[in-house]
């Protein structure tokens, strides 16, 4: 009987519990495929950078400051329409808020705009484009690793432009390219990386970097010369400045504010004033690129030699596309290899380009092809 027994208990006892674990192992399977999933550029982009909205928008890892000049906007802009603009209206004319209003909406587009907006940022080499930039520098037939020079010689407008090499991004920068050691890219036409903005400043945010301390210092103004009235008509009739400050308290915190920052904002507004005029970058005025301080006979390639034309060129051109198209899709084999858990830096860096071949060579030909037009 036990043999009975064995023996009809053992044939059914198999087959039962063998359809039970594919299901279990359809389902690691299924987690396991998850991160085949296709994925989006930014989401292994090499540079020191943060995006949200699913990648349109980008900024600076180190946000600098960007907090205080917001929260400083708004406060000021704040306590002005609360203690100044109702006594003002009453005393003066219905314009100020409307000006005021104007003013502040168009400083805070304006910075978000600079905050949130790609630089110029240009994408690094692919691994074939750096082997073949060593190829074209190390022609000796030589097998041992030699570096690449750390400049390449290009004429532009008659003029010598020395292009340097970045060992980061693997490429020549194109020429007014440089590469900023806060958020790790190679950014054209590189004018500085403004804490106060929380970005840096380049050839795609450059117009709205300017326009934005343009019209903060408009709107500086307005509020110190309003403040300074509002405290003027209330202390009339011997009342004094004291009553006045008791009677709007928000005010001198505004005339405070005001009165240490209108000065370098207007300083600050003249000196890039004189930049968009000359068609310059802080970045070559600082180093003194044009300026003929080597004793050498140079001149700016860029400047068209006349105001009018410089600013429009600097302010009023076409918007370049964004070379990094942080929002176009991985290829699938890429998207495969990025989901295991060690990704060296290298492979991080392929995986950030844009899917033409080339675009770093084609965004030098643009370049000098701008600057020659």
């Amino acid at each position: 009987m036990k043999n009975c027994e064995y023996q009809q208990i053992d044939p059914h006892a198999l087959p039962t519990p063998t359809p039970t674990p594919p299901p279990h192992h359809g389902s690691d399977g299924d987690k396991k495929e998850e991160p085949k999933r296709p994925r989006r550029k930014w989401e292994v982009f090499p540079g020191k950078n943060r995006f949200y909205c699913d990648g349109r928008i980008i900024v600076a890892r180190q946000s600098g400051v960007l907090p205080l000049t917001l929260g400083l906007i708004l406060v000021t802009s704040g306590l002005f329409f609360i203690f100044d603009c109702p006594f003002l209206v009453k005393h003066l004319t219905s314009c100020i808020p409307v000006i005021g209003g104007g003013l502040f909406v168009f400083v805070v587009i304006t910075l978000l705009q600079t905050s949130f907006t790609d630089p110029g940022i240009l994408p690094r080499a692919t691994p074939d484009e750096a082997a073949d930039i060593e190829k074209q520098i190390d022609n000796t037939g030589n097998t041992s690793y030699r570096p690449p020079p750390r400049t390449k010689e290009v004429l532009i407008n008659q003029q010598v432009v020395k292009l340097k090499y970045c060992f980061t991004c693997k490429m020549f920068r194109p020429p007014r390219t440089s590469h900023c050691s806060l958020c790790d890219n190679c950014v054209e036409r590189f004018d500085h990386h403004c804490p106060w903005v929380g970005n840096c400043v380049g050839k795609r945010n450059y117009r709205f970097f300017y326009t934005f301390i343009v019209s903060l210092s408009f709107l500086t103004a307005f509020i110190f010369g309003c403040v300074t009235t509002h405290l003027a008509l209330r202390a009339q009739g011997g009342k004094g400045l004291v009553f006045a400050l008791q009677e709007s308290p928000g005010s001198a915190v505004e005339l405070v504010i005001c009165f240490f920052s209108v000065w370098s904002i207007l300083g600050l507004s003249g000196f890039h004033t004189y930049l968009v005029a000359s068609n310059l970058t802080t970045n070559e005025d600082i180093k003194g690129s044009w300026s003929g301080k080597s004793g050498e006979d140079v001149t700016n390639p860029y400047s068209h030699k006349n105001i009018f034309i410089n600013c429009c060129t600097m302010l009023c051109g076409p918007m370049p596309p964004s070379l990094i198209d942080r929002r176009g899709f991985l290829p699938a084999d890429e998207s495969v290899q990025t989901a295991g858990p060690d990704i060296e830096l290298p492979t991080l860096a392929t995986k950030s380009e844009i899917n033409v071949k080339g675009g770093t060579g084609r965004a030098l030909l643009l370049t000098e092809h701008s600057i020659n037009k």
